[in-house]
C-alpha cells in the first residue's frame, strides 16, 4: 500500500494540535471547499471575509473528510476528527511549511509577475513532467491560503515543485515565498497593475522583487530582460544573492529568443536557452507565451530537467478556461470561435490577448471581435489606462468592440463610430445586445476583471450558438 501523504499524527504535530483519533490513521490531502472534498481528506476550517469555513465542518465529515482541522473553541463533536489548533489559517501555514521542510529532494520554482503567471505555472507543470514527477498550483491559488494549502498537498517525495504567487498589496509575496522557499524564482512581467494600491509601476516592481526574498542560497533568480524595470528586480535579487539569467530578445539575455513564428493556434520559436540552442512549438497562440516560454526553458535547465524534452512537451500547452482557451462553434451559416479571456484583466494581459485576436486569420473569420470588461484596481489611472487601448485594439485589427463598465466607457466613446458594437454599464444589460449583433464567421475575444463578470457572456455565446460547441 502507498505511504499516505500525511497521518493524523503527523497533521497533530505539525499544527500543535490536539486530536483523540489514531496516529496512524491516513490523510489523502487537503481542501477548504467542501464542494471539492474527497473521501479521505482534511477539511482546514478557514475564516473568510465572506463565509466561516466551521460552519460546513459537519457537512466535510459527513462526505467522508478523514479529519476537520479546527479552532480551539469549536463544539465538541467527532473527537477523534476533529484537529483543534490556536487558528486554522496558521496551522494551513504549519502545514505547508511542515511539507516544504520534509521535501528535502524536489526542486522548487516559483513564479510571480503582473501577467502570465498561471500560464507559466501550467507550461512549466507540462514541460517538466517529461523529466520526472511534478506537483504544482491546482487552479490560481496563489494567495494566503492557497500558497500553503497547495504546499500542504505536495507529496513527500516529488522530483519538482512549482508554486504560483500573487498579491495586490506590499508584503504579500514576502511571507509567501518564505513559505515556499524556492530555488529559482521567475518574474514574468511588471505592469501597472493594483495602482489601487500602489503610487506607482516601481512600487509594483519592489513587491514583485519580494519572491526573491525566500530564495535558498545559490538560487536563481529568471527575470525579463526586455522589461524596463530588469534592472531594479535585478538590483533586489542580487541583495539577496541570487543568479540572474534574463530573458527575452535583448542581445544579453541568457534565455534569448533567436526567432518567431506566431500563428493562430501556436508559434514556432528558435531560441538560446543558457548556450544551448533548439527549436520548438507552442501549442497555444500568443507572443507573450513565447516570450514566458523562455523562462520556463531556463527554469527547466537550472531545475535539472531534460531540456529537449521540456521544449518538446510544450507542444502541448493549451490555453486555460478564462486565460484563452478557445471553442469552435459549428453555428448555422459557418464556424466561429469564442476565446475565453474571462478570468480577469489588466493593461499588460489586455494588450496580449488583444494581439493574439489579431492573429486569427481572414480567410477563416471575417471578423474580429472584442468584449471588454472594465480592469479593475487600476486607481486614478484606470480611465487613462483603458483609453490607451484604442492604440493596440487598432493594431489588432480588431472590427468592432462591445464594451461594459464605467472604464470602458472611456476607451468605447475613444473609438471611432465604425467600431463600436454596443455599451452598456453591465455585462448583464450587454449581454442581448452582444447575442444580437455576432454571430457565424465572427472571432470573438471575452475579457474583462474577475469582477466584471465576463464569464456568462462566455457561456451565454455558446448556448446561443449551438450545442456543437467544442474546445478549440
Amino acid at each position: 500500500m502507498a505511504e499516505p501523504l500525511w497521518t493524523l499524527g503527523e497533521i497533530v504535530s505539525a499544527t500543535r494540535g490536539a486530536c483523540l483519533g489514531a496516529p496512524g490513521a491516513p490523510v489523502t490531502g487537503f481542501t477548504i471547499d467542501t464542494r471539492g472534498l474527497g473521501r479521505g481528506e482534511g477539511f482546514v476550517a478557514i475564516r473568510g471575509p465572506n463565509r466561516d469555513g466551521h460552519g460546513f465542518v459537519a457537512a466535510a465529515l459527513d462526505a467522508g473528510a478523514a479529519c476537520a482541522i479546527v479552532d480551539g473553541n469549536f463544539p465538541l463533536g467527532d473527537e477523534e476528527r476533529l484537529v483543534r489548533v490556536g487558528e486554522t489559517l496558521e496551522a494551513l501555514n504549519d502545514l505547508g511549511r511542515a511539507a516544504r521542510t520534509r521535501a528535502t529532494g524536489t526542486r522548487v520554482i516559483a513564479v510571480t509577475g503582473s501577467a502570465g503567471k498561471t500560464g507559466s505555472k501550467e507550461a512549466l507543470r507540462l514541460a517538466l513532467a517529461a523529466s520526472g514527477s511534478v506537483h504544482a498550483s491546482a487552479k490560481s491559488f496563489n494567495n494566503h491560503w492557497g500558497v500553503p494549502l497547495s504546499l500542504a498537498n505536495m507529496p513527500k517525495e516529488v522530483r519538482f515543485g512549482v508554486f504560483e504567487i500573487g498579491m495586490n498589496h506590499a508584503g504579500e509575496i514576502d511571507a509567501l515565498t518564505r513559505l515556499v522557499r524556492p530555488e529559482i524564482a521567475i518574474v514574468t512581467t511588471v505592469a501597472p497593475v493594483h495602482l489601487g494600491f500602489f503610487r506607482s509601476v516601481e512600487e509594483i516592481a519592489d513587491a514583485k522583487a519580494e519572491i526573491f526574498h525566500g530564495l535558498l542560497p545559490g538560487g536563481a533568480a529568471v527575470i525579463n530582460r526586455d522589461s524596463p524595470y530588469f534592472e531594479r528586480l535585478k538590483a533586489h535579487a542580487l541583495d539577496h544573492g541570487a543568479k540572474i539569467i534574463g530573458f527575452g530578445e535583448a542581445q544579453d539575455a541568457e534565455a534569448r529568443l533567436l526567432g518567431v513564428e506566431l500563428e493562430p493556434d501556436g508559434s514556432k520559436v528558435k531560441a538560446d536557452i543558457l548556450g544551448e540552442t533548439l527549436s520548438y512549438r507552442l501549442g497555444a497562440p500568443g507572443r507573450h507565451l513565447v516570450q514566458n516560454s523562455l523562462a520556463v526553458l531556463a527554469a527547466a535547465k537550472l531545475a535539472g530537467a531534460d531540456l529537449k524534452a521540456a521544449a518538446r512537451a510544450l507542444d502541448g500547452l493549451q490555453a486555460q478556461a478564462g486565460r484563452g482557451a478557445r471553442t469552435l462553434i459549428a453555428a448555422k451559416g459557418g464556424r466561429m470561435v469564442v476565446i475565453d479571456e474571462s478570468y480577469n484583466a489588466n493593461p499588460a494581459s489586455m494588450r496580449a490577448a488583444l494581439a493574439t485576436l489579431g492573429l486569427m486569420p481572414r480567410s477563416a473569420y471575417k471578423r474580429r471581435v472584442a468584449v471588454l470588461g472594465d480592469m479593475l484596481e487600476l486607481g486614478p489611472e484606470g480611465p487613462k489606462l483603458h483609453t490607451e487601448l484604442a492604440e493596440f485594439i487598432d493594431g489588432a485589427g480588431v472590427d468592432v468592440v462591445f464594451a461594459c463598465g464605467e472604464l470602458m466607457g472611456s476607451l468605447f466613446q475613444a473609438l471611432p463610430a465604425s467600431r463600436q458594437g454596443a455599451y452598456a454599464k453591465t455585462a448583464e444589460e450587454l449581454q442581448p445586445k452582444l447575442l444580437g449583433s455576432v454571430g457565424p464567421g465572427d472571432a470573438i475575444m471575452v475579457k474583462g476583471s474577475l469582477g466584471s463578470r465576463m464569464a456568462p457572456l462566455v457561456e451565454a455565446l455558446k448556448r446561443r450558438f449551438g450545442t456543437e460547441a467544442a474546445p478549440a
